[in-house]
């Protein structure tokens, strides 16, 4: 059993299953070292976090009561957004995961922390937690991978429906949690098989909502009130869903570069029965990709900046990544693997360029020039409006045309 999908160009065709399980122990042994070395540091670390979280919230929106005045707007809309930002990535996210439960703290722990967030915490976790981080990028089983509304691999069947695919994904960032929420009850598929009406659908629904009204309330009714006295009522109400918005868009950022961008593997089905734990591990390191960057950056992206190391040891307090990626990375460089990371721009740049290659045909965007692309237009015109047939004829051409011209590519770079 190979853990690598479909691709003729495996990255593990080298690796002996020996190997792969000689890496499954190495990376326990990372594992473990951090495990007996947890204490005092990191505890002192999540608390001295939730303190600046909290600190920041509160200052900021005590500003945004005089935020009428552009200053203050300012001011309180930036601290409100990072505050949002902490919550969500540093804090939220890794105590749900269990990160924390180790010190035992009942106010710290995975089993009775909520967010700000529109999803209800248990959800969450459930999605997240149990299926996201069980079937990392498995297409069909791992919803997280393009959240159903997205083409995330070259061989998944191409439809005109993609092409809408970059519009869908820039409204899934503006609105980030309210998609999460919706992926959380597999809404889409509740729908479709038409079980709106199932309680226990129902009853996670009315939790959602709730959760939902509870936050809009917190930031569309009661803080914007608080402002009132100072005629501040409008401004802190666009402060407050700005700052949502700025949280949204900079979450779905920090979590497409850790799944999407160029370089990462995605998996079949049928390439994780009998799976063991060495090649869990390499999907995860495979599936996987980081962006390099400052402390500050690692802060704010609740530590996904090291997503390699989040999916190899999701359960590992957040501080510690930096720490063990140098490790993690080396035995990327000992077994020839490919340590995918990029800075964040470039990672972002990266992934939306999938977003948008993979909403058209295969091979559409390398092959298109000036030249050629009034015919690749109504090439592209026909496979939206002749059926498959069509499609797949045209698909087969495009496909056959990149192939050459990276062909010639190699053979030029060669020469």
């Amino acid at each position: 059993m190979t853990v690598i999908q479909k691709k003729a160009d495996n990255p593990i065709a080298h690796l002996t299953p020996e190997d792969i399980e000689q890496l499954g122990m190495e990376l326990d042994a990372i594992r473990q070292d951090v495990i007996d070395s947890r204490g005092a540091d990191d505890a002192a670390y999540i608390r001295r976090m939730i303190k600046t979280q909290r600190g920041l919230e509160l200052g900021s929106r005590a500003v945004l009561l005089f935020s009428a005045f552009p200053p203050a707007w300012v001011v309180g809309t930036a601290g409100l957004s990072v505050a949002k930002i902490l919550d969500n990535m540093e804090i939220g996210h890794n105590i749900l995961h269990g990160q924390w439960d180790w010190m035992r703290d009942p106010k710290i722990h995975s089993t009775t922390w909520e967010w700000d967030m529109a999803s209800p915490a248990e959800q969450w976790k459930h999605s997240h937690n149990q299926v996201h981080h069980t079937y990392t990028n498995v297409i069909g089983k791992d919803n997280d991978l393009g959240y159903g509304i997205m083409r995330v691999d070259e061989d998944q069947r191409w439809s005109p429906f993609h092409l809408g695919q970059p519009v869908w994904c820039f409204i899934n960032a503006v609105f980030f949690e309210y998609g999460i929420a919706a992926y959380d009850l597999d809404l889409g598929a509740v729908v479709k098989k038409k079980q709106t009406k199932d309680p226990e659908f129902r009853r996670r629904a009315k939790e959602v909502v709730a959760k939902i009204r509870k936050q809009a309330t917190k930031d569309y009714v009661v803080h914007p009130l608080l402002s009132l006295p100072t005629g501040s009522f409008l401004p802190t109400l666009a402060a407050n869903f700005t700052a949502n918005v700025v949280r949204n868009l900079w979450s779905n950022s920090i979590i497409l570069c850790g799944h999407f961008p160029e370089g990462v593997e995605t998996f079949e089905k049928r390439s994780i029965d009998g799976e063991t734990k060495g090649e869990w591990y390499v999907r995860q390191m495979l599936g996987s990709a980081n962006i390099s960057g400052s402390k500050a950056l690692h802060v704010m992206s609740g530590n996904l900046s090291h997503q390699v190391e989040h999916h190899l040891f999701p359960d590992l307090p957040s501080n510690r990544y930096a720490e063990i990626a140098p490790k993690v990375q080396a035995l990327f460089e000992k077994y020839d693997l490919t340590y995918c990371s990029r800075p964040l721009v470039p990672q972002v740049y990266s992934a939306w360029h999938k977003v948008v290659r993979l909403s058209l045909p295969n091979g559409w965007l390398a092959t298109t020039n000036r030249k050629n692309l009034p015919s690749q237009l109504k090439t592209l015109w026909a496979m939206s409006t002749k059926g498959p047939k069509v499609r797949r004829a045209a698909q087969a051409r495009l496909t056959q045309l990149a192939k050459r011209q990276e062909a010639g590519k190699q053979v030029g770079a060669a020469a």
